[in-house]
């Protein structure tokens, strides 16, 4: 992975932390609206991280790529993530 791994690794340990304050949100039973505020929270957390890996796909292994079709099978796996990411 070329992505920053400290960068991406802090992100994710800071979306974990807080999938755990989320479930014991839940386990107290605390207000719906709050519980919701903060998986929206960790969803643009996970997000960035997300970014942060696909752009550094996208400057290091999709320009490395040495041949025409090997570029072409690296912007087809992007696009198939791409689109996972719009449903």
């Amino acid at each position: 992975m070329q992505a920053d791994k400290e960068q991406v690794t802090r992100l994710l340990k800071t979306a974990r932390g807080q999938i755990d304050g989320i479930l014991r949100m839940i386990e107290e039973d605390r207000y719906c609206i709050d519980i919701s505020t903060q998986i929206l929270a960790t969803d643009a957390i996970l997000k960035r991280a997300n970014k942060e890996v696909l752009t550094a796909h996208m400057k290091h292994c999709l320009l490395s790529a040495a041949t025409e079709e090997e570029r072409a099978a690296k912007i087809d796996e992007l696009v198939q993530v791409l689109e996972k990411l719009t449903k």
